[in-house]
């Protein structure tokens, strides 16, 4: 008896969150400056032009936890939706340019193309998923292995990838992987020096390069 092949449907495609946005007159912050504090009345969305943005909160210990990095054409900022005081900081991990928008201007934008809406739901969506991801790997994988999900991660969001299969990534520091990880930058060291003994990746002043392919194979169960 022969059976049906199974049919995979095409991924929905994703609305094009830039063609419904009007242009702004771009504004640039430098490298560490600050683009909103976590005391500050929610009022803007950000999108970030060239550069990259770290958005992160403040616990009760007094540690910084990264939400997430931002680069070219993703936004931020979204928590002004809530018309709350800002319980995040951002800032430019590098020299960037921004463009923001109110929350008043996005819902009349909307208004008019709804298509924005979809568009801003989708993004939404997806940080929701990909946030899930981190909150299991927080709850249930060790140090090390929530520190190599997240390099992987971020090679993928954010790295250049060279043709031999390697990454590049800007140099991230100890002390961010370890706001990002949620442990010590002491912690993110010691695993970092084993991960360069290991082959999985180089890292100096100049940048991180990762071989992605080694740690995906890391991941594999073995009998």
């Amino acid at each position: 008896m022969s059976t049906s092949p199974t049919v995979v449907e095409p991924a929905k495609k994703l609305e094009d969150l830039l063609a419904y946005l009007p242009q702004r007159k771009a504004i640039e912050y430098e490298k560490n400056q600050v683009i909103y504090r976590s005391d500050q009345l929610s009022t803007d969305i950000y999108l970030v032009v060239n550069g990259k943005v770290k958005v992160s909160r403040m616990r009760d210990t007094g540690q910084q936890v990264v939400v997430d990095i931002y680069q070219r054409d993703e936004l931020f900022g979204e928590s002004a939706f809530l018309d709350l005081p800002r319980s995040e900081q951002a800032r430019a991990l590098e020299k960037t340019t921004l463009m923001n928008w109110t929350v008043a201007e996005i819902e009349e934008i909307v208004m008019q193309r709804p298509r924005l809406g979809i568009a801003m739901l989708q993004v939404l969506a997806r940080r929701a998923i990909d946030f899930g991801h981190r909150i299991e790997s927080l709850s249930m994988e060790t140090t090390a292995r929530r520190l190599a999900r997240s390099l992987i991660r971020l090679s993928e969001r954010l790295g250049t990838p060279h043709d031999d299969g390697s990454v590049r990534m800007i140099p991230f520091t100890h002390e961010l992987l370890s706001e990002y990880v949620g442990t010590s930058r002491e912690v993110v060291t010691v695993h970092m020096n084993q991960f360069r003994r290991q082959g999985y990746l180089q890292y100096s002043r100049k940048g991180i390069m990762l071989h992605a392919h080694a740690f995906s194979d890391w991941f594999r169960p073995t009998d």
